[in-house]
C-alpha cells in the first residue's frame, strides 16, 4: 500500500510515529511533504491536503472533537441553533492553541488515545450532558441510543457525575427524533397517558394522548409526497374519532406555550377521551 493510501485509509490525519511504525521510511515521507501531496499541519502530524479540516484542525491545535461538533459529525440530533466547535482537552495540558473553539478540560468517562482526534460517542456524551440544555442533552443521548451508538446498560455503569447521572435515567429510545423529545418531556406534568410511536390505521403516529388526541411533530423532511401523506392520515384518523394537533420544528423550539395551549384546550374539552 502506498503512503497517500494508507493515510487515506486512517481518515486523512495520522501521527507521524504511526508512518513510521507502518513501515515508511523517512524518505517517502520528505518527498511527500516536498511535493505538497501531504501536509504537516503541527510537528508529529501529517495529514492529506483533502483531509476533514475539523480533524485537520485539531491535530493543528493539539485538541479532540468532542461534545456536540463530534455529536453533529456521528449524525445525533443536535439544536439547529447551536453553533461554534467545541473541542477537549486534558487539564493543564500545554500547547492547546483553540483560541476560537469552546473547550472542554474536564476528564472524559473513557481514557482518549494519544493519536485520538475524536472522542469516542460515550465521552462525546458526557460532555453534552454538561454543556447543553437538559432537554437538548437528553434529545442527544437519546438520538444516540436510538442509533445503536450507545448501550444505556453500559453507560450506567460508567462514572457519571452532574446532569449525566440524571440523564441516563430517563433516556429511552422510544423517540423517534430529538423534536419528540423535548415533547414527551414537556408534556409530562398532565400525567395522562402518552405513548410515543402509537401504531394508528396502519401508520406510526409521533403521540397518542389519552385515548384519542393524536399530537404529530413535522421534521424537516415532512415535505411533498410526505406532507401529502401525512395530510391523508391525518384525515382518515379524524373520520374514526381521533382529534390531530400537528406542529413543526420552529413551534415546538421557539414558540412551545402555543403547542402547550393547544394540547391543554384539547384536554380541557375532552378531545383525550374516547366517545362513547
Amino acid at each position: 500500500m502506498q503512503l497517500l493510501e494508507w493515510i487515506d485509509d486512517q481518515g486523512g490525519v495520522v501521527r507521524s510515529r504511526s508512518v513510521t511504525e507502518a513501515g515508511f521510511t523517512d524518505h517517502s515521507v520528505r518527498k511527500a511533504l516536498a511535493s505538497r501531496a501531504v501536509i504537516r499541519p503541527r510537528a508529529g502530524w501529517l495529514a492529506l491536503p483533502s483531509a476533514d479540516p475539523l480533524l485537520v484542525a485539531a491535530a493543528r491545535a493539539g485538541v479532540v472533537l468532542t461534545c456536540i461538533t463530534q455529536a453533529k459529525r456521528l449524525g445525533l440530533w443536535v439544536l439547529a441553533s447551536v453553533v461554534g466547535h467545541h473541542v477537549g482537552a486534558p487539564r493543564h495540558s500545554g500547547g492547546v492553541t483553540a483560541d476560537r473553539a469552546h473547550v472542554h478540560w474536564g476528564k472524559p468517562l473513557l481514557a482518549r488515545h494519544p493519536h485520538a482526534l475524536v472522542d469516542p460517542v460515550e465521552n462525546v456524551l458526557g460532555f453534552v450532558a454538561s454543556c447543553q440544555p437538559f432537554e437538548a442533552a437528553l434529545a442527544t443521548w437519546e438520538s444516540a441510543v436510538r442509533l445503536g451508538l450507545v448501550d444505556l446498560r453500559t453507560m450506567k455503569r460508567l462514572p457519571l457525575v452532574g446532569p449525566a447521572r440524571e440523564l441516563v435515567k430517563v433516556t429511552t429510545a422510544f423517540s423517534d427524533s430529538g423534536l419528540e423529545t423535548f415533547v414527551l418531556v414537556r408534556l409530562a406534568w398532565l400525567r395522562l397517558a402518552i405513548v410515543p410511536q402509537a401504531w394508528l390505521a396502519g401508520h406510526r403516529v409521533d403521540f397518542l394522548i389519552g385515548e384519542r388526541l393524536v399530537l404529530q411533530i413535522d421534521g424537516a423532511h415532512h415535505v411533498g409526497r410526505q406532507r401529502a401523506e401525512d395530510i391523508a392520515h391525518d384525515a382518515e384518523l379524524m373520520t374514526l374519532g381521533y382529534f390531530v394537533i400537528r406542529v413543526g420544528y420552529l413551534q415546538v423550539i421557539d414558540r412551545w406555550p402555543e403547542v402547550q395551549h393547544r394540547v391543554m384546550l384539547a384536554v380541557a374539552q375532552g378531545l383525550h377521551l374516547a366517545r362513547p
